[in-house]
């Protein structure tokens, strides 16, 4: 990417603030490096963040683009409503303002909402068990995980409170029957929570294969590791200096459109 180039990418448009363009880039990040980590599920499943201010608006993908297509600029801004603030030729999905929306409405710190349905997530959200923790991975989520029954497809907004109940004030949440859920304060520290969530799922899906019986492991030595990610605020430093910088410089390689 040449200098020119670069510089039109980081060009923040006349009509918003600084502070929401830069949400909007990350939130487009994420969306791409949910496809690129083969998470998406066709237009379905859904990511949302805060725009930063006073008022509780929050971006979302419009209903109808893959993953892979979505864009800083594309991402439709709702408020707590439903009323959709920026023009755009698409709607949003219903399920999706249902599900994030109670979210934000209750979650101040709720600076971006992921919503999956992987193979893997949607197994393990699926059994009796849930996530277990049978792996040094899963200890960074079982800590911080609380579970929603299943409603049905979530168009019925009464069910909003049930799972703002559900949620209370954890960030991984296993949508029984259904899926997967992050909260963080930031896109990187969502997206670094389901990172962690989903790869638990996975090994745990593969443990099982191999036979009835994980290996054992005492509960001082899981809430030991579960000690080390109760710091929120260090992880949530982590997450935005450590892991997200390199991320998005894997997107510029690859296609640095998601800025745009």
């Amino acid at each position: 990417m040449s200098p020119a180039e670069a510089a039109r990418l980081r060009e923040v448009p006349a009509d918003m603030t600084e502070a929401e363009w830069e949400q909007r880039v990350n939130l487009a990040a994420c969306y791409r490096l949910v496809a690129l980590y083969g998470w998406d599920d066709l237009v379905d499943t859904h990511i949302s963040a805060r725009v930063p201010g006073p008022e509780h608006h929050f971006l979302i993908n419009p209903y109808g683009l893959m993953f892979d297509e979505i864009t800083a600029s594309s991402l439709v801004k709702v408020d707590l409503d439903g009323n959709q603030l920026t023009e755009s030729p698409y709607k949003i999905n219903p399920a999706g303002f249902t599900i994030h929306s109670a979210i934000h409405e209750v979650r101040e710190d709720a600076g971006c909402v992921i919503h999956l349905h992987t193979p893997d997530g949607t197994a393990v959200a699926s059994c009796m068990d849930g996530l277990l923790p049978i792996n040094q991975t899963a200890h960074f989520v079982t800590g911080d995980l609380a579970y929603h029954d299943y409603e049905g497809v979530a168009l019925d907004h009464d069910e909003r409170p049930r799972l703002q109940r559900d949620l209370g004030d954890k960030n991984h949440m296993l949508l029984r029957n259904h899926g997967t859920l992050t909260v963080g304060r930031s896109v990187a520290s969502a997206f670094e929570r389901m990172y962690h969530l989903e790869r638990a799922c996975t090994m745990q899906v593969r443990t099982k294969m191999l036979g009835p019986t994980a290996y054992p492991l005492e509960q001082m030595v899981i809430d030991k590791n579960h000690d080390l990610i109760a710091n929120r605020d260090a992880m949530e430093l982590r997450s935005t200096k450590l892991v997200w910088p390199p991320l998005l410089r894997k997107l510029d390689r690859i296609d640095p459109s998601y800025r745009t």
